[in-house]
């Protein structure tokens, strides 16, 4: 450990200190007879003699002499203040403690044990040290003994350990320590990555965690910072994950981002990206991470508000006219910021928007590596579905309804034969996949009618029930050229109008209450009148 920053402790008195015991020990392992260097022999019996089977006792003894460790520390620097030096060996032997202390990762079912010896908040403390290299060594300690890889199959050991982490204020403590390090230092700059893999291990043990160090801490500002930076580099793409993660599935979160101006500080990220692509793989993740936060910030009502006052919605049409990698991306965007919010879609249209979406919708999408794989094209093509759909239910009446329409009849009905070839593929893959689970019944293999409902979603269910409700809007439109064209191409795919009404009536009964039993109640009213239409 090289305490070297001036604002530690008189680390460069310590870093000698060290050196020359390193010195010492090196001109006692070459003076072996006859000049035989003994050293490989002498580490080979040091570690012989202190390999210990990682029990009870040893964790007992490895608990004990930290403390005493720590003591000496707390002790030296009370006794000599104003006298780094004459602390510094303490400082020294406590950092060899805290390294020691890693190898209880190799043992997370001691880890009750480690709580119920009352440790944890001693460990915890020197996150405030005044030598910020101490308080280095504990986040990295935290981060080896919550490792995903340590606590497989441990979940109880896990649990208890994060629990009494939690309780004794590591949220609170570890951003306190984030907030103190120089990502100008190369080791505190790692320390900041450390930190940041800490929080998302326990995370991942407790979920909950996401919504405590938002509320408690001074995180979420933070990683808004951090995600400002211009210049790209690892911290600010682990930073974009982590904050991808706190928004994920915490409406709280999402709000409280919203009212720190996060909707703004997200735009003027993806922006800087309108017209050119990330230059690495690591920079392209972060990319998506943004973009991931940004949809994520959309979900709640007050938040689409703010993206259409920032003028969120030219953004991403101007992004998807560059047609460079966040393409996709900026898709996705508009289709949660117009899904369920009718001022959005209204400006969409009002800014010249349904041209670059129809483009999408007929299949002319950028040529790039990202581009060109299947999965990629499959997952924008569903989007672009979702995204016409939100535009047909957000706008019901007046001239931009009659624009929405119009695009169906220009170019001889083009976008209407488009809608249906893709209504037959996904039409196909959802009949493969009900006689498939038809088969698997048959084979006496279980599975209840929700189950089975989920199965044919995920095989593209939803977005054939999302091209059957545009096909709605499409034939209550009182455009006769528009229902004669689609009549046509029924009967030109073999299809009836049957065929269409029994897609619509699944949807139909199973449409939630999620929004209120008053919002089911007139979608389903809707999806009837699509139903008789037909």
């Amino acid at each position: 450990m090289e305490l070297t920053n001036p604002r530690k402790t008189n680390s460069s008195s310590l870093k000698r200190r060290r050196d020359d015991s390193a010195a010492a020990d090196d001109d006692h392992s070459t003076a072996g007879n006859n000049g035989v260097d003994l050293s490989l022999l002498e580490a080979i019996e040091r570690s012989h003699s202190t390999v210990e089977t990682l029990d009870l006792k040893t964790l007992k003894k490895l608990v004990l002499s930290f403390e005493r460790r720590l003591r000496d520390n707390i002790e030296a620097r009370l006794k000599y203040a104003d006298q780094p030096e004459k602390f510094a060996d303490s400082e020294v032997e406590l950092h060899e403690e805290l390294q020691k202390l890693k190898v209880l990762a190799a043992g997370p079912e001691l880890y009750p044990e480690l709580v119920n010896l009352n440790t944890i908040p001693s460990i915890l403390g020197l996150l405030n040290h005044d030598n910020s290299d101490i308080a280095v060594d504990v986040v990295t300690l935290l981060q080896d003994l919550t490792e995903e890889d340590v606590l497989e199959d441990n979940d109880e050991p896990a649990r208890v350990l994060v629990d009494n982490l939690v309780e004794n204020n590591v949220l609170e403590l570890l951003v306190q320590n984030l907030l103190r390090l120089n990502e100008n230092d190369p080791e505190e700059a790692a320390a900041i990555h450390t930190t940041l893999a800490t929080l998302e291990n326990l995370i991942e043990v407790k979920p909950q965690v996401s919504e405590i160090v938002c509320e408690k801490t001074k995180l979420l500002r933070w990683l808004l910072g951090k995600i400002k930076v211009k210049e790209f580099d690892g911290n600010k793409e682990y930073a974009s994950e982590i904050l991808a993660i706190l928004l994920q599935n915490s409406t709280a979160n999402q709000k409280r981002l919203g009212q720190m101006n996060g909707v703004d500080v997200m735009l003027q990220a993806v922006a800087m990206y309108k017209s050119k692509d990330p230059k690495s793989s690591e920079e392209e993740e972060m990319l998506e991470n943004l973009f991931d936060c940004l949809c994520c910030l959309l979900m709640p009502l007050e938040n689409k508000e703010r993206f259409v006052k920032a003028e969120g919605v030219e953004l991403m049409i101007i992004i998807m006219k560059q047609k460079k990698l966040a393409y996709g991306s900026a898709i996705r965007a508009l289709d949660f910021a117009m899904t369920k919010y009718p001022p959005a879609c209204e400006r969409f249209v009002d800014v010249l928007g349904l041209k670059t979406a129809f483009s999408a919708f007929m299949g002319k999408v950028p040529v790039s590596k990202k581009h060109k794989k299947e999965r990629f094209r499959e997952e924008l093509e569903e989007r672009v579905i979702s995204l016409l759909s939100s535009l047909f239910a957000g706008i019901l009446r007046g001239s931009r309804r009659e624009r929405l329409l119009s695009k169906f009849v220009e170019n001889e009905c083009e976008k209407i034969d488009r809608l249906l070839e893709l209504y037959v593929r996904y039409s196909d893959r959802v009949k493969a996949e009900a006689e498939r689970l038809d088969q698997l019944e048959l084979d006496d293999f279980e599975m209840n009618e929700e189950e089975k409902y989920n199965r044919k979603l995920d095989s593209g269910l939803y977005t054939l029930q999302l091209v059957a409700v545009m096909l709605g809007h499409l034939v209550t439109s009182e455009n006769s050229q528009i229902r004669g064209r689609i009549e046509l191409l029924l009967k030109q795919h073999k299809l009836t109008k049957k065929d269409v009404s029994d897609i619509l009536q699944e949807y139909h009964d199973n449409i939630g209450d999620l929004d209120g039993p008053e919002e089911k109640e007139r979608v389903q009213s809707k999806i009837q009148k699509f139903i008789s239409a037909f």
